[in-house]
This record gives structure tokens, C-alpha cells and sequence, in this order.
């Protein structure tokens, strides 16, 4: 059952609260000390200090950062926070993932703060971390519960590293932090140590702000994630996946699951802008790709659509000579779905086939499914104003105009 946060979480920025800055960049960070009035000459060293507090302690109090004067700390505490999203609901599965309902700060006067859902997912040895990059997502993928909620806006780059600031939190992971006793940590130095942008969204529609955030996580003084540990999920945007290896640099994953685009179309329907061809075309020219570097191709098996041992030889075909992974997940069930899981006996038959062709074909194990936290399930439940709608009440027009707007895409 869902739980209430702990007090310590209920930190959202409500309208009127001060603004955070956890999650900022380092630029950010900078324009934030210029308008408290720190000389232009201490920034670099200013934001170092506070790069330090924020990202490598976890601080959540001006007070702790004892190598910053008295005078600039409460300077800081009078015009900004280090506030978290509150944490509305904290689930814990049977099998030890963890998924939080988050809220985000008001952006507006109307807008009571973006929910989304991110996912923790540990293992003995290692933990990942699910972020969402968008509330909501615009591509109404056919199988994915996350699909059935309408885009209501991008995600802040600053949003999407507060996923983790929050996981880390909830987790003990900063020095001299306590693990929860509730469920699954792995016996680790840290308690999250992969990131993968498989929540809800589509990042490469988020693109400027998954980059910056991805500057954050990776940045070696602060969260200090690899790049090789942090995964970006597309369904396919086939014109950013070049920009993607250059400007993010992260490993990629896509979202396959079908071998012709007459099915693909139904089931991805991105796939009718952006066909088969052109998707695979885009990932042989991934900047960086190799045998130490492959993409990883993800399938969700869908029982009598998309499972056959023939659909199994004409992926291996449509592979070849791309350095790859094929991660096969079980359907996730969600209610109202029309789709079923494939069998058991299927999915080993088909992973066969795969691994005989020389690929890796490891079939993920569904975790979280008793709390809809496993793939393809998110969606945050909270009915929220359409963005186009919210931007028109905010710039005064009228009840007839917003109805009107509302109705839009």
C-alpha cells in the first residue's frame, strides 16, 4: 500500500516558498550567487563550495556547509532553498523495488505541481534508478500504461536530477547516511549506482534538459555517475540520435519490439514517421558505437503479436552489424490493456534463436509488478490542466479561450 512521505521529504516549493537550488547546473548555480550579490570574481569558487554540499553531501540546510561564511549562508537561506519534489507516496514491492509519486514545484498559478514516477530497482550488487524525463508522454505507445496519459510538459533539467537527490535521499546514499531497513539495498558503496531514462517520456523530445541534467549526474566532483552508467531509452526520434552520442554521450537503449513496421506502426506508432530502416540506419552511426559500447535493443514480448521464432530470425537479420544487446521483457500487464504476456516456454524459445545468432539476449525480470512499477507502467493518476490550456490561462484569456484550447492537441 502506498505511504505517506516522511516529514523530511514534504519539501515542495509551493507558490510563494523560495526557489530550490537542487538540481541546478553549474551555470545555474553561478546566475544564482550573481543575484544574491556574490562578487563576479568568487563565483567559479562559490559554486564549487556549493556543488560540494549539494551533490556530494546531500546537504539540505545552509547551515551544514561550514567552509561557507556565516554571512553568504544567510544570505542564501533568505532568497533560496535546497528543497526537494515532495515525495507523495513511497511503494515498496515484494521483490524490493521501490516507486515514488513525486510532486514538483508550482510553475505557476495554475499548475499545482507536476506528478511523475521514478523507480528503484536494486539488486545484490548494484541499484538503478528509473527517472521520467516529461509528465506524461506524447507517443501513446499501444503497450505502455504511460502512453494512456496525455503530455502535460517537459521536465526541468533540474527536475530530472532531483529524482535522484530525492532517491538518495530516501536511501541513506550520502556519506554517513543510514539504509532503510524495509526492503532491498544492495551491500554496496552506493545504494544507486546506474541511471536509466526509461520512466515516462520520450528524453530525445526533452533534449536540452536531459543533457543538462546528464552534465549533473555525470559531473566527477558531485554525483559522479559514469556516462556508461546512465542509459537513454528512445522510441525512436531518428533525427536526434546522432546529436544524442555526441552532445549526451550516454548509452543507448531502443525501443524495438517489432520487426515489421506494418506491426511496428500499431505498436510504437512513432515507427510511421520514422520506419525500421531509418531507426537502424540512425543507430549504426552512433557516435562512440562498439563491441565495449553497443546499443541495447529492448522487445517486450506480447503474446500471439510479436513472439514468433520467425519475428526471432528476422530481428537477428535486421541487426546484423550493429553492435547489440537485446534485452526481451515480459509484457507488464496494467489494467485496461488488450495485450498478454507471451508464455514462459515462447520467450526461452525466442531468446534461443537470438543467442545462437551471437547476440546477448537476456530476459528481464519483471520486478515491481505488484505496485505497476515494472516496464511500461507508470503513469501518474493525478488529472492535471493541459499545458497549452494552462499557458493560455496564464496569459488572461478568458473561460471561452481555455475550453477552446482544451480541446486541442
Amino acid at each position: 500500500m502506498p505511504r505517506p512521505a516522511a516529514p523530511h521529504a514534504m519539501t515542495q516549493a509551493e507558490p510563494g516558498r523560495l526557489p530550490s537550488l537542487v538540481g541546478l547546473t553549474r551555470a545555474g548555480l553561478g546566475e544564482a550567487l550573481l543575484a544574491a550579490g556574490v562578487p563576479e570574481r568568487e563565483i567559479r569558487m562559490r559554486v564549487g563550495q556549493l556543488w560540494h554540499w549539494i551533490y556530494f553531501r546531500g546537504a539540505t540546510s545552509f547551515e551544514a556547509m561550514t567552509n561557507v561564511g556565516k554571512g553568504l549562508r544567510a544570505t542564501l537561506a533568505t532568497r533560496y532553498s535546497l528543497a526537494r519534489p515532495e515525495v507523495v507516496t513511497e511503494q515498496v514491492s515484494v521483490d524490493g523495488t521501490r516507486k515514488w509519486l513525486m510532486r514538483m514545484p508550482s510553475t505557476g498559478p495554475h499548475d499545482r505541481g507536476a506528478e511523475i514516477e521514478a523507480v528503484y530497482i536494486p539488486e545484490s550488487d548494484r541499484g538503478t534508478l528509473c527517472v521520467s524525463s516529461q509528465v506524461g508522454c506524447t507517443l501513446t505507445c499501444t503497450f505502455c500504461h504511460t502512453g494512456t496519459q496525455k503530455l502535460v510538459r517537459n521536465l526541468s533539467a533540474a527536475e530530472i536530477v532531483a529524482q535522484l537527490i530525492v532517491a538518495r535521499d530516501r536511501l541513506g546514499d550520502w556519506p554517513g547516511g543510514v539504509r532503510p531497513t524495509d526492503g532491498l539495498v544492495p551491500d554496496a558503496e552506493r545504494a544507486v549506482s546506474n541511471i536509466v531514462f526509461m520512466g515516462m517520456g520520450e528524453p530525445l523530445y526533452n533534449f536540452e534538459n536531459v543533457r543538462d541534467a546528464t552534465e549533473v549526474l555525470s559531473d566527477g566532483e558531485g554525483l559522479s555517475l559514469s556516462r556508461r552508467r546512465i542509459t537513454l531509452s528512445t522510441s525512436g526520434v531518428v533525427p536526434m540520435i546522432e546529436r544524442a552520442g555526441d552532445e549526451i554521450g550516454s548509452m543507448l537503449a531502443i525501443s524495438l519490439h517489432a520487426v515489421r513496421d506494418e506491426l511496428r506502426n500499431e505498436l510504437v506508432p512513432l515507427n510511421k514517421k520514422y520506419p525500421i530502416a531509418d531507426l537502424l540506419d540512425a543507430c549504426r552511426n552512433y557516435p562512440g558505437l562498439s563491441n565495449a559500447r553497443r546499443i541495447t535493443f529492448e522487445y517486450v514480448m506480447l503474446k500471439g503479436v510479436n513472439d514468433s521464432l520467425a519475428e526471432a530470425r528476422e530481428l537477428v537479420r535486421l541487426l546484423k552489424g550493429i553492435p547489440a544487446k537485446i534485452n526481451l521483457i515480459p509484457f507488464n500487464p496494467w489494467p485496461g490493456t488488450r495485450y498478454e504476456c507471451s508464455d514462459w516456454d515462447q520467450i526461452e524459445a525466442f531468446s534461443e534463436v537470438v543467442f545462437r545468432a551471437g547476440y546477448a539476449s537476456p530476459v528481464r525480470t519483471p520486478r515491481g509488478r505488484d505496485i505497476l512499477a515494472a516496464c511500461g507502467q507508470l503513469k501518474s493518476e493525478t488529472e492535471k490542466l493541459r499545458a497549452r490550456a494552462r499557458l493560455m490561462l496564464e496569459s488572461g484569456i478568458g473561460a471561452e479561450g481555455f475550453f477552446m484550447g482544451a480541446s486541442d492537441d
